[in-house]
């Protein structure tokens, strides 16, 4: 029923948006026409009806879940934009804009719960249970048992081990920049004169201390993948203190990692081919603007982006695949021996 709200929801705002016509910005200085908005609004209608129709029977007719399967494209590619808003909450710098927010969050919000829709339904039609993924007798809403706290396969903690990495050049030139040294030709003095005047007062202050604060937020992403790969993700340890030796919540640590995960990886791609094309001359170079001198030194920045995007993405995708898989409950009558 969830979906079906969010569906509801998303209309309503999207249509008092469309009537109102307030500004939601889409891209930069481009902002959703009207008649863009009423398409989004009968298209989350139509997926909350799908939704509805998927989990009223047990193996639901094809016409819901090709609903869901078209639809749920558009709520992702909508969803594309959260890294960039996560960035500048994280970094305390404020948000560009409240509509483009709340638009990306919302799409961000529908598309996860389409997508849990969806797998309901797939597990459906194997005959399993929609809620576990097992086949097993009785009802699909008893107990829960709950694995134990595990660690990550070597191999899956290796991977994200080396997409992490992709963190290291540009989080290296940052934090040259802040501790006084020059990179990319660029001195320190020349990047604090061109992002002093728009800084935040707490970027300021880790800038103090020597810490760009950029990456301390993906030092936050860092501390998250390693709660996922470990054993303290899934149990609260000692130094939380009243929560410790409790459960973690399941979705706690899964919903960041999901929610911004594959759209930083989606985002890092983009830049990636990006700073490629311009590199082998296929499009343009952009205007260097301060700090920036020449277009090569924005097409460096531009590639650190997309690898520290695509690696911090990937590891988050590839840690919460074993996380959701370490920590999958299932029924507690499957467990229960047969006869």
């Amino acid at each position: 029923m969830a979906a079906v709200g969010w569906g509801v929801l998303y209309a309503a705002v999207q249509a008092g948006w469309a009537v109102t016509r307030t500004g939601v910005p889409w891209k930069a200085h481009s902002v959703y026409p009207p008649a863009a908005q009423l398409v989004l609004a009968a298209l989350a209608l139509a997926a909350g009806a799908a939704a509805y129709a998927a989990r009223a029977p047990r193996r639901p007719g094809p016409a819901a879940r090709i609903v869901l399967a078209a639809t749920l494209p558009v709520f992702v590619l909508g969803a594309v934009g959260l890294p960039v808003h996560f960035v500048a909450l994280v970094t305390l710098t404020g948000a560009e804009s409240v509509t483009g927010l709340a638009q990306v969050l919302l799409n961000t919000v529908g598309a996860g719960l389409l997508l849990l829709v969806l797998l309901a339904s797939r597990r459906r039609r194997r005959g399993c249970c929609p809620r576990c993924g097992r086949r097993h007798p009785g009802a699909f809403d008893g107990p829960l048992a709950h694995p134990g706290a595990s660690t990550a396969p070597r191999r899956t903690r290796l991977a994200v081990y080396l997409a992490a990495c992709g963190l290291l050049p540009w989080a290296g030139v940052k934090t040259i920049w802040t501790l006084g040294g020059s990179a990319l030709g660029i001195t320190a003095e020349e990047w604090d004169r061109a992002v002093s005047p728009g800084e935040s007062g707490a970027a300021a202050a880790t800038a103090a201390v020597g810490v760009d604060v950029t990456v301390l937020a993906a030092l936050v992403a860092l501390f998250l993948l390693l709660g996922l790969l470990h054993p303290w993700g899934q149990v609260f340890p000692r130094w939380t203190l009243p929560l410790a030796g409790r459960r973690v919540p399941r979705l706690l640590p899964l919903l960041p990692a999901w929610l911004t995960g594959v759209p930083l990886a989606v985002y890092g791609v983009v830049l990636n081919a990006v700073a490629l094309l311009t590199a082998v001359g296929a499009i343009a170079p952009a205007d260097p603007a301060p700090p920036f001198t020449a277009a090569r030194q924005v097409t460096w920045m531009v590639e650190f982006g997309g690898l520290a995007f695509t690696g911090l993405g990937t590891a988050l995708a590839l840690a919460a695949r074993s996380y959701a898989a370490r920590t999958r409950p299932v029924c507690a009558t499957a467990l229960e021996p047969a006869g």
